[in-house]
């Protein structure tokens, strides 16, 4: 058998029940790959290596008794530090929460474990979810698998970076501007953010409540599905969270995308994006259409002021949220965040409705377009993977912030809270992954993740993997 940690989430899932590999065997494939290669990163922030081992074991024990608890049972994964975990640190990646243990699982902790995974351990994250780089967390920067001399993409920096690296089948992300998409992208995986209500975020900690999603990210569509599937649906904990049937997500990707609407929303989306990255968007595009996709041109009304109207609930919101700690323990922040959250005091009522109102406008607009496609397609971001540190970058004679450029093709789908997933599509001339982005219609998740199945079909561009 090829190397343990190769293999997907379903490939794993398979040989677990025939018993041709074991839980244990992959757990401690995981770890031995945590300890050799988590220093490139720095994705893993604290190994659960005995307790990781103690759970593969009774998954073991429990598959070979009769009592396999599904698809997921074993599989060996991370949490995103962002994630409560009851008896384990949860640190957010800030000195503020350090040494803080939770009582409680956050409700999506939960219901992977009820599913049966094995917790390895838990990863980097931007100091409460508050950048999109995790170049700041309380655990120094989280490093790109495929240039350790760049960012991973954040706020789920640690997430991507593990999974891209073969540290963990799969790992949990949260998504308030990108945080999940952002790094899927940057590291060449696959993530998904559901829509706003799908998945609870009790017990996740908060950066913008009216924008906080929860979701995975994985190596591909399929493993994304698998692991998605008992994260959905009300808890009691998470009032946002609708009520509402949830599919079978697995058993959607038929990979048959004939006769489906792709609308390419190329002003503001491919127009300014680096040429490599909007060139590898429109030929991911092309495979699809070869498949049997129509592909028509649309324009997203309002959409140019999604930045400014996302800032708002970022400052409004977070400092909201940490008002208190910055009053007496402000201190212990960054001084990156901490100035985030300062600003947040300047927000006025009137900027919030404005905003609020705004993002009703784009709602709609949004509405409109996907009336007339069944998703968007475009380019996951308009760069590649930046340096640490930088702060600044051209595109298309341009110059712009890094932190304004990587969030503008992701936080609009945040705004409006509608499910959208990236998948790698190629490779810059630097050798860095680009990726398409996948958007639909709310709670259409089951559409998106079959969308990517079929390119990934259709292409190897998600088993690519980092040198090592």
């Amino acid at each position: 058998m090829s190397d343990i940690t190769e293999l997907s989430i379903a490939e794993l899932s398979e040989a677990f029940r025939d018993k041709s590999l074991s839980p244990v065997a992959a757990t401690e494939a995981y770890l031995a790959r945590i300890s050799t290669h988590n220093d490139k990163v720095n994705a893993f922030v604290t190994i659960r290596a005995d307790e990781a081992l103690a759970e593969a074991k009774q998954a073991e024990a429990e598959i070979a008794g009769g009592a396999w608890r599904g698809p997921l049972h074993g599989i060996p994964i991370g949490h995103k530090d962002l994630y409560q975990t009851a008896g384990i640190r949860s640190t957010a990646g800030s000195r503020v929460l350090e040494n803080h243990i939770p009582e409680q699982d956050a409700t999506a902790v939960a219901r992977l474990k009820e599913a049966g995974v094995v917790m390895l351990g838990k990863l980097n994250t931007h100091e409460f979810a508050y950048g999109p780089t995790n170049d700041s967390s309380l655990f120094g920067p989280c490093r790109n698998p495929w240039d350790p001399t760049r960012f991973s993409g954040g706020s789920s920096g640690g997430s991507g970076a593990a999974v891209a690296l073969r540290l963990c089948a799969g790992a949990t992300g949260s998504d308030t501007g990108g945080s999940i998409r952002m790094p899927a992208a940057c590291c060449g995986i696959t993530g998904l953010k559901p829509t706003y209500g799908r998945s609870s975020r009790a017990g996740i900690y908060p950066l913008c409540w009216t924008m906080d999603h929860a979701g995975p990210l994985t190596r591909s569509a399929e493993d994304a599905a698998l692991m998605f599937q008992p994260m959905p649906g009300p808890d009691g904990r998470d009032a946002s969270v609708a009520d509402r049937p949830i599919p079978d997500y697995v058993g959607a990707l038929t990979g048959d995308i004939k006769g489906l609407k792709i609308g390419l929303p190329t002003p503001y989306f491919f127009d300014r994006a680096l040429p490599e990255n909007e060139q590898a968007a429109r030929q991911a595009v092309a495979v699809l259409e070869g498949l049997g996709a129509e592909v028509r041109e649309v324009d997203i009304a309002h959409i140019d002021y999604s930045a400014a109207a996302a800032m708002v609930f970022y400052l409004a919101e977070g400092t909201a949220y940490h008002d208190d700690h910055i009053a007496t323990i402000g201190e212990l922040y960054t001084d990156q965040v901490r100035l985030f959250l300062e600003l947040g005091n300047y927000v006025l009522a009137k900027d919030y409705l404005h905003a609020q109102r705004y993002r009703t406008l784009l709602g709609h607009a949004m509405a409109d377009v996907l009336a007339e496609v069944d998703v968007l397609a475009m380019p996951a971001l308009p760069l590649t993977a930046q340096p640490l540190g930088q702060e600044t970058i051209d595109i298309r004679g341009k110059t712009e912030s890094v932190f304004g450029a990587i969030l503008r093709n992701t936080e609009p789908f945040d705004l409006t809270g509608l499910p959208a997933i990236v998948m790698p599509c190629g490779f810059a001339s630097d050798g860095l992954p680009l990726s398409l982005q996948i958007a639909g219609r709310p709670f259409d998740e089951a559409g998106i993740l079959n969308v990517a199945h079929a390119f990934q079909q259709a292409t190897d561009w998600h088993s690519r993997r980092p040198p090592d």
